[in-house]
């Protein structure tokens, strides 16, 4: 079985996907990705250069040895049928964050409102307690201007979406519910 070392990411300016590439292309993986729109998040990934095609296009996974796709992918995807055709494995967004979370020491935090205030709390307050945690969140805090943060330290800090279940699939040292409704 072959080490992953090149990922294309499908809607990679989304709010879940932007904070895993930045972590991934901090750990050392080749990312690539593509989305619709040039928004604030792809502006912000191409500036640590990673490189992003606007629109999606067979071609664009060529390369790649694992596609991570977004909620909002459809599977008739050009791009997920390219992948698929290539016997390229595609995982959702969710199957990536578990993976980072068993990594280190991980606080997931889920719940129907706060979620991205409480998560960067916590990293900050991680951080101002000199642990130096790794952040993944769904918005961008003022704190981090970014959706993401490599801290070097053994704690990591993410934002779990419930919308759609994926939080399921975390298995966390510690989790944070703020609400239910």
């Amino acid at each position: 079985m072959a080490i992953v070392k090149r990922v294309h990411m499908v809607g990679i300016g989304g709010s879940g996907m932007s904070g895993i590439a930045e972590i991934l292309w901090n750990i050392g993986f080749k990312v690539t990705g593509s989305d619709i729109q040039e928004g604030v998040n792809v502006k912000h990934l191409k500036r640590l250069g990673i490189p992003i095609t606007i629109g999606h296009r067979a071609e664009n996974v060529e390369e790649a040895q694992l596609v991570i796709i977004s909620s909002a992918i459809k599977k008739d995807n050009i791009e997920v049928k390219r992948a698929k055709e290539l016997r390229i494995p595609v995982i959702s967004r969710a199957d990536a964050l578990a993976q980072l979370v068993r990594m280190k020491y991980s606080i997931a935090v889920a719940g129907t409102h706060g979620k991205t205030t409480t998560t960067s709390m916590i990293g900050i307050i991680l951080k101002e307690a000199g642990l130096d945690p790794t952040i993944i969140v769904g918005g961008i805090p003022q704190q981090l201007g970014s959706t993401a943060k490599m801290g070097k330290g053994e704690f990591l800090v993410a934002e779990a979406d419930e919308s759609d279940g994926s939080f399921l699939k975390l298995y966390p040292f510690a989790e944070v519910i703020t609400n239910i409704e």
